[in-house]
């Protein structure tokens, strides 16, 4: 795979895998916004595990669900014959479930930042639980919901760890940014690394960058 490929492979993989995070995310950050609840605290852990935990540990855990001796695997593949590790698909799973985290924790303080009051009145005005969800507490919510996004996807970006254990380095099928950089290290290919590298920290500057600047506004 050339610079350009592997640019738009991982920005591809980078977009798929924070739009597929986005519906569980906004569900899961509501939830955990609500007053507390009976199992809350355990959820909230759970969720962060991947941000603690080494990224490699979470691509173990991966691939032992999704390998074709897993659970998860083993169905995908007998059932419907889609096989998931080493392939573009493990690139995604590993990316959604590194950034799942990051979106869940900034959207659950969006979503404790809208005033419930505007929610009550929406209610009282004869909407439903969910017309005022969407009417009232999701518009309100929305750019720090993006700027959660754009943080998840800055983090898929340069997801390494859990995506090599389940997808491994297959030219032309997995390799993405932070894996064509090891890629080309390993071989000593210095050069190409070096442009990788440069390409890398120029997105996530951006992506990181626009999140900030929705925050800010936000605040």
């Amino acid at each position: 795979m050339d610079v350009l490929q592997i640019t738009l492979f991982t920005l591809a993989i980078a977009l798929a895998g924070t739009l597929l995070i986005l519906p569980p995310g906004i569900a899961l950050a509501w939830l955990l916004a609500r007053p507390a609840w009976p199992g809350k605290a355990a959820v909230e852990t759970l969720v962060a595990l991947p941000l603690v935990i080494p990224p490699v540990a979470t691509g173990l855990i991966l691939l032992k669900l999704v390998g074709r001796r897993g659970p998860l695997g083993s169905f995908f593949e007998n059932m419907l014959g889609i096989e998931i590790v080493f392939t573009w698909k493990a690139v995604l799973i590993a990316t959604a479930v590194m950034s799942f985290p990051l979106f869940v924790r900034t959207a659950r303080v969006a979503f404790e930042e809208v005033d419930p009051r505007f929610n009550q009145v929406a209610r009282t005005l004869g909407a439903g639980p969910w017309d005022a969800f969407f009417t009232v507490t999701l518009p309100l919510a929305a750019r720090g919901l993006l700027a959660g996004a754009v943080l998840a996807f800055a983090r898929a970006l340069g997801e390494f760890g859990a995506t090599i254990m389940i997808a491994g380095v297959i030219p032309g099928e997995t390799i993405t940014l932070a894996l064509g950089i090891y890629h080309h290290v390993q071989l000593g290919r210095d050069a190409e690394a070096s442009v990788l590298l440069a390409i890398s920290i120029a997105l996530a500057f951006g992506a990181l960058w626009l999140s900030e600047r929705l925050v800010r506004k936000n605040a």
